[in-house]
């Protein structure tokens, strides 16, 4: 048998298993999408036999609710957002703008929604300060090839996966019951989901630095806080930073949620102004929180090249 036929061959067997397993893969597609609408269908009909067969006669009214969402007079947004008196104000809580004004001093204030927004900030912040402060440690003992103890890591890698298994809605409901509802609950909730997240991230760096700073300090007689604190932590804090500033982006849509079940910030305005149908309001304060994001986001992304360097977001890229 020649090289040719022998080639030849090969590359047709290569053809069929390409071939068989595209089949496959195009089955389990076929299959998945299938058991998805099978679900669709069925959560369908159990929501409709829940609200006793008014689910799919309501359907067609799924948006109605847009039509509150639009102010009579777009003016009202700016006047809500910044609490400037409406001439719609007829004495109802729906366009009262100037009663939430913080005053600073004299007649200087700050606007009502910008102080709650700066709560749901202060409260990312802070939570994220809280995570990065004991992650970094954890990280270092959850390691593998870092580790001063095996059976020490298993313990805090367990104790990091137990603590972000729980949404951080679940850990302040609990808070809020021993520590009541306000911002001081969510900071704990948020923080201690930021501690197992991070934790998570940053030993996943930490096992894949170059060791041989590290056992070059072992070999003079380094002891295990030492060999972290010249040789690994100078490798990784970059990253570590950039994880810590995508957490603080994360840690403000979440505060924002968890505001809404009693967390304080703007999430709970912005609840009630739902609840309620104030249009002017609630318009006002996504407008805020969207504006409030973008910059964050945009701040840390600018930050996070300064830190990790901008080739490391081009080799990403491509």
């Amino acid at each position: 048998m020649t090289s040719a036929t022998l080639h030849s061959d090969a590359t047709r067997q290569q053809a069929d298993a390409w071939q068989r397993q595209t089949s496959l893969r195009r089955l389990y597609t076929v299959l998945g999408v299938g058991l998805l609408l099978a679900a669709m269908v069925a959560s369908m009909w159990f929501a409709d036999e829940a609200n006793a067969g008014h689910f799919f006669e309501r359907l067609p009214h799924i948006l109605d609710f847009l039509s509150w969402l639009v102010p009579k007079d777009w003016n009202d947004v700016w006047r809500a957002l910044f609490d400037i008196a409406s001439p719609s104000d007829k004495g109802t809580q729906e366009f009262n703008f100037p009663l939430g004004r913080v005053y600073i001093w004299g007649d200087f204030y700050i606007p009502e929604y910008f102080e709650l927004m700066l709560t749901t900030v202060n409260v990312a912040l802070v939570s994220t300060f809280i995570g990065f402060v004991f992650a970094v440690p954890f990280s270092f003992i959850a390691a593998r090839n870092l580790t001063p103890h095996p059976a020490l890591r298993l313990v805090v890698k367990r104790f990091m996966e137990l603590l972000r298994a729980f949404p951080e809605i679940v850990i302040a409901g609990l808070f809020a019951a021993i520590v009541s509802t306000g911002p001081i609950a969510a900071i704990i909730a948020i923080g201690l989901h930021s501690i197992g997240a991070l934790g998570k991230l940053f030993y996943e760096i930490n096992e894949n630095i170059d060791m041989r700073p590290e056992e070059g300090l072992r070999a003079v007689g380094a002891n295990w806080f030492e060999r972290v604190r010249f040789a690994d932590l100078p490798q990784v804090l970059p990253n570590f930073m950039s994880y810590t500033l995508l957490r603080i982006e994360i840690n403000v849509r979440a505060s924002t949620i968890i505001g809404a079940v009693g967390g304080g910030g703007i999430g709970e305005e912005l609840k009630l102004s739902i609840s309620r149908g104030f249009g002017a309001k609630t318009l006002a304060l996504v407008l805020l929180l969207f504006v409030t994001i973008f910059l964050i986001d945009q701040f840390s992304a600018w930050l996070r090249r300064k830190l990790v360097g901008e080739q490391a977001f081009l080799m990403g890229a491509g």
